[in-house]
């Protein structure tokens, strides 16, 4: 197999609290390849997003170091684009001028940045809502409206951090397969955490089981599910069978955790 695109190394991460220090992550190590999409669960606080905001390059690692394409992540990196669980999207912007705002920032004048948020705008299914204003749309088109905004940055890796879970069932189903599509259409890779098994299911070729804090990778499941995942692979035997050891590993690590 071809180098790692991310390549996480002995990752170590404290914090300072007034109880005391905290591990968050203690020797985590990991790698990815491109155009891969790798979903992380674990129990709450297992340091998930403590390793995708150390990627973003949000906060740094105590020790240890996470290469991006060879390259020391060692600041806020522009090669990741972030999806937050919020939307944080700009209220004041219109769809177009929100996805438009990372090439705004990188010096795209007015027509060229207007075609790259369009061409996002395009695929996410958003055609005829480009001056509509955040408020004025539901929470999944909010949702696709932040992920044209990450996608149009161009990034090389898309970093989702429980993108979908305020989102109700039905359109959190309808969301994973627009995420798929667009994966399978552009090559991003895509690192992923969610609290949901079924989801990791639907959407991973990797499978990142974590222990409780400090988190470590416990175990990595190879996700053997037939591809294109609609949505009835979720009765079939083989999803079941790996939901079951996904979250008997979950469930362990939790039980452990309030035993301490």
């Amino acid at each position: 197999m071809t180098s790692a695109l991310i390549d996480a190394q002995s990752v170590y991460k404290t914090f300072d609290t007034r109880h005391g220090e905290l591990c968050a992550l203690q020797d985590f190590s990991l790698k990815i390849h491109e155009g891969e999409v790798v979903c992380m669960v674990g129990a709450s606080g297992c340091g998930k997003s403590t390793f995708l905001n150390i990627m973003a390059g949000f906060i740094t690692p105590s020790s240890g170091r996470i290469l991006l394409d060879g390259r020391e992540i060692s600041s806020i990196e522009p090669r990741c684009g972030m999806i937050f669980q919020d939307y944080a999207l700009f209220p004041w912007l219109t769809v177009r001028d929100n996805v438009a705002f990372g090439p705004r920032m990188k010096g795209a004048g007015v027509k060229q940045r207007h075609r790259q948020a369009q061409r996002w705008i395009d695929m996410v299914g958003l055609k005829g809502f480009e001056d509509a204003y955040p408020g004025e749309l539901s929470g999944g088109m909010q949702q696709r409206v932040a992920l044209s905004r990450a996608l149009a940055n161009e990034p090389d890796v898309l970093l989702c951090d429980e993108p979908f879970a305020a989102l109700d069932a039905m359109t959190r189903q309808i969301m994973q397969q627009e995420l798929l599509k667009i994966v399978q259409e552009s090559g991003k890779t895509v690192l992923f955490i969610t609290h949901s098994i079924d989801e990791a299911l639907i959407l991973s070729d990797r499978l990142i089981v974590m222990s409780a804090r400090p988190g470590r990778v416990k175990a990595v499941y190879d996700n053997d599910l037939p591809r294109p995942r609609m949505l009835d692979v979720q009765i079939t035997r083989r999803f079941l069978e790996l939901k079951r050891e996904v979250w008997d590993l979950v469930q362990e690590e939790v039980m452990g955790s309030l035993t301490d």
